[in-house]
């Protein structure tokens, strides 16, 4: 049976002569994979066609489900959006390749999350237009807003009573923790103006070091390996930090 789904690219791997075996998080099915044939010739309109399946792009998708079988087929393809900056610019692109990392990270299962899939393409849309010092922050914001949508959300509650984000809670604490999973009282007044961000524009007001950035970003991807089985490491995170810095 046909169905009609927007999706966007997690990742993307060659599959014989021609063809991809594609990762999609969809609007109606979740994490799906899918292979797709005679993308990859030689030919003009074949280059073409494979340029639809980079990591983050927003597609229509008009696509064959079978919930028996775990590879999937697409009858049609085309752009949901496309981007004017992400694909050409090394600093999007490499916030959006950090941004599909985490997010590939997170989902383990199939199952359908319509709120997260409409997050993850309204901050790509805004990312694609963002000045250069909202992009300076857009990382920092999405590891603290994604993490809303998979049960570990930090509370909001930071103040001079509750000056330390304890990361192996998720909560604002009166004290440092015993253990070494927390932020100073620096880093935790930061994060806790992050979680008030509402509108990625917004981030053009917090003014922050690069050092501070690169701090909090080792943190988060802390936080998240603390509460996401099997994490490991962030690939993208290096490069994302060197560009940025």
């Amino acid at each position: 049976m046909n169905h009609t789904t927007k999706g966007i690219v997690l990742r993307t791997v060659k599959y014989g002569e021609t063809s991809i075996i594609v990762a999609v998080f969809t609007e109606m099915f979740g994490v799906q994979s899918y292979i797709v044939n005679g993308v990859r010739s030689s030919s003009k309109k074949g280059g073409t066609r494979a340029n639809l399946f980079q990591p983050g792009a927003l597609l229509e998708l008009v696509v064959y489900h079978n919930e028996q079988k775990n590879l999937q087929r697409i009858r049609e393809y085309r752009w949901s959006v496309l981007y004017e900056h992400i694909f050409y610019d090394v600093f999007k692109g490499s916030v959006a390749t950090y941004m599909i990392e985490l997010l590939t990270k997170c989902l383990k299962q199939p199952e359908p999350n319509a709120d997260l899939f409409y997050f993850m393409e309204d901050v790509l849309l805004h990312l694609d237009k963002a000045s250069m010092a909202v992009v300076a922050n857009f990382p920092l914001f999405y590891a603290v807003h994604l993490a809303n949508f998979f049960g570990f959300r930090i509370a909001d509650e930071h103040s001079e009573e509750l000056p330390f984000l304890d990361l192996q809670e998720g909560l604002f604490v009166a004290h440092a923790p015993h253990h070494s999973m927390f932020l100073d009282a620096t880093l935790s007044e930061v994060t806790a103006h992050l979680l008030k961000v509402m509108q990625p524009g917004e981030l053009e007001e917090i003014k922050l070091h690069v050092s501070t950035r690169r701090s909090l970003l080792q943190l988060y991807e802390t936080y998240y390996a603390l509460h996401v089985p099997e994490f490991g490491h962030l690939r993208s995170l290096q490069v994302l930090q060197e560009v940025l810095g």
